[in-house]
């Protein structure tokens, strides 16, 4: 009798234990990828940073732009990744590999780090499998169910915005920039410019600007109608993805393995090292008010390398950098429409040149700056936008760059260049390779 109650007793411990449902990562302290996880963190920043703003642009409602569906929240999961970059995924951001929020709006229903099991009429633990459903529910743009782990069911209600998904790099590949009509990702440096919520939603709409004003000659160079059921559609909602950040790992290696010239890359690290070791000067010497005593040379050497960032470009990305301007001009407009500063541009501009952050497409190089600041002196903003700049004068910088050329100058764009990476995989960028992923072989890849 004895031996049969210990029987029972063991069945009823081991039923138990396969009830307690699945297991998912928790932090158990391990050592993980030191970069990775300070990619996580970025990347979880950048996030936070931009959701709202993204539900600020929407407030434009402008009849003249195409048009894409947006949510009030963002999420990631760990689906996929290894162990250890689960674990390191569990210390950055909280999340495992179940669909977890990392960023919300202030009308958002669902708390940060809600845990997600049920999309519409989707069911699973599986963080990857869910953002197909949760794609598939947003750009119906209607009301649809979610079921919060614990919580309990809510409705999300889709809103539009202008095309042209503002979003950032994996955080395996932080330097990572690609510029598509569809959708933009910005290197996670720019996490760095401590961006208020002003400079958060010119890099909104700059994006948005850059779909608008240069789709038309980026379809010329390759289109594309697929997006249902590819890789592009699961990174609209996290780039984070794991199929996305094996993805950008080749296009990074490919992108480097096509550089034009080892000599550009060498002068524009030379630059960025100047610049660094200014800024590291003026901190010894003392200098808290880095905007009022920013130098003539520093300013002048991060738009000679925001101005060589643009021309080392590839890709479709090669064919938005000649639309950098006209995104500038139709953000600035943008903003002031939503009763935004729309000297925000110039503010963002000025934080990436303090802090030597100069690898993205929201630094201005001498010829965008000289474009813009036209604009704000035709509305009489000439000596605010001075100021921003710590009383160097837009014109004054521009001739300045102008008279010292780099050494070694970007060739003008042009279809039938001799220069194009040709038919490889991610000669286009990562964003155009992705639409041609399909998701069920993207994380193979």
């Amino acid at each position: 009798m004895r031996h049969v109650l210990h029987c029972l007793t063991l069945l009823t411990a081991l039923l138990l234990a396969g009830c307690a449902g699945p297991k998912f990562t928790v932090d158990d302290g391990r050592k993980v990828d030191e970069k990775l996880l300070a990619g996580i963190r970025a990347y979880g920043a950048g996030e936070r940073l931009i959701r709202p703003a993204i539900a600020r642009s929407a407030q434009l409602n402008d009849k003249d732009c195409d048009r894409q569906w947006e949510l009030p929240f963002a999420v990631a999961t760990s689906a996929g990744w290894s162990a250890d970059d689960r674990v390191a995924w569990a210390r950055g951001l909280q999340v495992d590999e179940r669909l977890t929020v990392i960023a919300i709006t202030e009308a958002s229903p669902l708390p940060l780090g809600a845990r997600l099991d049920r999309i519409a009429g989707t069911e699973s633990n599986d963080g990857e499998r869910l953002l197909e459903a949760l794609a598939e529910a947003r750009d119906g743009g209607r009301p649809f169910a979610v079921n919060m782990v614990g919580r309990g069911r809510v409705s999300i209600k889709p809103f539009e915005v202008c095309r042209g998904y503002a979003r950032f790099a994996p955080p395996n590949t932080p330097t990572l920039q690609d510029y598509h009509w569809l959708m933009s990702l910005h290197p996670l440096e720019l996490t760095q410019a401590d961006l208020s919520p002003d400079e958060a939603l010119w890099m909104v709409l700059w994006t948005q600007g850059l779909s608008e004003e240069g789709g038309v000659r980026m379809k010329a160079y390759h289109y594309t109608t697929r997006i249902v059921g590819t890789l592009y559609n699961l990174v609209t909602l996290a780039s984070g993805v794991k199929a996305a950040a094996l993805a950008a790992d080749a296009a990074v290696t490919a992108a480097r393995n096509a550089a034009a010239s080892a000599a550009t890359e060498l002068i524009k690290q030379q630059l960025i090292e100047q610049g660094k070791a200014l800024a590291a000067q003026r901190l010894r010497e003392g200098i808290t008010d880095a905007a009022q005593q920013l130098t003539r040379q520093q300013a002048v050497n991060a738009m000679q390398a925001a101005a060589e960032n643009r021309g080392m470009l590839s890709g479709i990305s090669r064919i938005a950098a000649t639309a950098f301007d006209y995104a500038d001009a139709w953000a600035y407009e943008r903003m002031a429409r939503l009763g935004a500063p729309p000297l925000a541009g110039f503010t963002l501009h000025q934080k990436l040149v303090e802090r030597s952050l100069v690898s993205n497409a929201l630094l201005f190089d001498a010829d965008r700056l000289a474009a813009l600041s036209k604009i704000a002196t035709a509305q009489g903003q000439e000596t605010a936008v001075a100021a921003i700049l710590g009383g160097l004068r837009a014109s004054d910088l521009a001739a300045e760059v102008g008279a010292m050329p780099l050494a070694t100058v970007a060739s003008r764009f042009s279809f039938d260049s001799p220069d194009d990476p040709g038919a490889g995989r991610y000669a286009r960028g990562l964003v155009d390779a992705m639409l041609d992923m399909p998701v069920e072989t993207a994380s193979r890849k």
